[in-house]
Formats: structure tokens, C-alpha cells, sequence
């Protein structure tokens, strides 16, 4: 059985395929008279309608789950829950806190498990940035990426993506928030250049894509003060654009706060990409699945 906990699950041509599939014209509706269960731990507004029309567009039937209905490993064990949803749904969709979650559904095995966000990665927004930069550019290979704020779970999917379409990547966190080193070495064992640095304007110098996201993620808006504080100057605004390639764009997941980790003027402005790639959640998600219904045996 397949499953997708990580972007790097998938080898660099199985990648490669996955975002053929997103824009293929006429899908196979490979899940015709199936479900596909999506649970729902952290609210979304964009992994929950693309992963549903995605499920859609092949034919199937998605089930959407609030966390609270269900209890992981609260009021039911991870394993029985997952076997029951099993016996109903082809695939099934998670959006956790807590990745030894997912890992503990892959383990039962009997359906593939994709990892709709967790607290150690977001791989299928991955997808949906590399389809939307392959479309702007067409091949990714020998481009550059600079990611500018937290070493998060989105910046780690992202360094692991760009080992797998040979795209360079340069990385500029504060002190205390870098990406952590696992990532960095499975994306450089893929032969590209990943790069550190605390300066924003080093990071982005040249670079075909500037990426970010916000400062205080969903479960930390405890610390929200001091991460406030820990990225003053890792604002991406107009004056950091103008350090990138001439036809840089620009790339953020959503939500976005304008006058925090974005200007208005840049999130809004002419080199933004941030809703053809909230529109390629959909496309990518539905490459995904049908990737996986096939390997699976479906």
C-alpha cells in the first residue's frame, strides 16, 4: 500500500507524474461509487475544498470529519478508527496535529493515508507549488527558490519538493527558527544546493520564486508576541522583490497577513501566483489520488 505522509514518499519521477496527472484534461474517475474520508483535526478553507472536488473530480464521494467527531486517540484508538474508516473509503485524508498520528494509520495499512497537514509537514501544498512554478516556467530544473520566515512544516515539504524537481532552494530564519536538519539533508542527498542564511535579501538575491508564510502558525498563537518579534525584517515587500530576478514571482499557502510576513503591495501585486496555487490544491490533490488509486490497486 502507498501512502503519503512526506513529498519525498514519492521518488523524483513519481513526482514528476503526480503533476502530469493534476493537468490531465480528462481524468480517469477512478473513484466512481467510492468514498474517501477526510478528517479534519485544524479547520481549512483550502484543503478542504480541493481535496473534496478533487475526490469529485474522479467520480468519488468525500466525506468530510471534524476531528471531535471521531477523537484520535482519544475516544478511539488511531487503529480502529482507521480500520473502520477502511471498510467505507478507498483513501483517507488527515489534517492533524500530531504526525505519529498519520504514521500510526500507515501502519494499519489497509487504505492509503495522505497527510492533509500535520505539525511536521504539508506535502500536498508542496505539490501545488511546484505545479503552479512549473507552469510559469516549465522545466524546474536550475531554478532558485528563497524562502524567507519560519523553518516550518510548509518550508520543510517545500526544501524536500525542490530535492525531488532539482530546483535550489536558499532558506533565511531567524535564530531559533531554522528548518530542521533532516529536511536539509534529504533534499541535498537529491544533488541540490539548500543554503542558510539570517539575511532575507541574501537569501533572495536572483531567485526565480520568493516564498513565505506566516509567523505565528495555527497552535501558536501563544507565542505570537515573541515570534513577532523574532521576524522583524522578514517582511517580504517591495523593496525585497527588487532583489530577486526580474520576473521573480511570488508564492505564499494562505492565509496571509498583509503588513506582517507580506506587503499588500506584493501579495496583491503583478509577481503573485498565491491563487493559482490556492486553484492547484485542487489539481495537484486530484493527481494525487488518482496516483495513488492506481499504485494501490484500486
Amino acid at each position: 500500500m502507498r501512502h503519503f505522509l512526506e513529498v519525498d514518499d514519492l521518488s523524483p519521477a513519481e513526482f514528476s507524474t503526480v503533476l502530469d496527472l493534476a493537468e490531465e484534461p480528462n481524468p480517469e474517475p477512478i473513484l466512481a461509487g467510492r468514498g474517501v474520508a477526510l478528517i479534519f483535526e485544524k479547520p481549512s478553507n483550502r484543503t478542504r475544498n480541493s481535496t473534496e472536488m478533487a475526490v469529485v473530480g474522479l467520480g468519488g464521494h468525500p466525506i468530510s470529519i471534524r476531528g471531535e467527531e471521531i477523537g484520535l486517540a482519544v475516544r478511539e484508538p488511531v487503529d480502529d478508527v482507521t480500520r473502520v474508516l477502511a471498510r467505507y473509503h478507498r483513501l483517507v485524508g488527515a489534517r492533524v496535529f500530531d504526525h505519529a498520528v498519520l504514521e500510526a494509520m500507515a501502519k494499519v495499512d489497509e487504505v492509503p493515508i495522505i497527510n492533509l497537514l500535520s505539525d511536521q509537514a504539508h506535502p500536498c501544498q508542496a505539490l501545488a507549488d511546484l505545479l503552479t512554478l512549473r507552469q510559469r516556467w516549465g522545466d524546474l530544473a536550475g531554478h532558485t527558490i528563497a524562502w524567507v520566515g519560519d523553518g516550518n512544516n510548509v518550508a520543510r515539504s517545500l526544501t524536500l519538493a525542490c530535492g525531488l524537481a532539482g530546483v535550489d532552494i536558499r532558506l533565511a530564519s531567524p535564530a531559533g527558527h531554522e528548518l530542521d536538519p533532516v529536511a536539509v539533508d534529504g533534499a541535498r542527498a537529491r544533488g541540490i544546493e539548500v543554503t542558510f542564511t539570517g539575511d532575507p535579501t541574501e537569501a533572495v538575491a536572483g531567485a526565480d520564486a520568493v516564498c513565505t508564510d506566516v509567523w505565528v502558525s495555527m497552535g501558536q498563537e501563544a507565542e505570537q508576541a515573541a515570534r513577532e518579534d523574532a521576524f522583524a525584517g522578514y517582511q517580504v515587500d517591495e523593496a525585497l522583490m527588487a532583489a530577486a530576478a526580474p520576473d521573480a514571482v511570488f508564492l505564499h499557502c494562505l492565509p496571509a497577513h498583509r503588513g506582517s510576513e507580506v506587503s499588500a503591495a506584493v501579495i496583491d501585486g503583478p509577481a503573485s501566483l498565491v491563487f493559482d496555487q490556492a486553484e492547484n490544491r485542487m489539481h495537484s490533490a486530484r493527481g494525487l489520488l488518482l496516483w495513488l488509486a492506481r499504485e494501490s490497486g484500486l
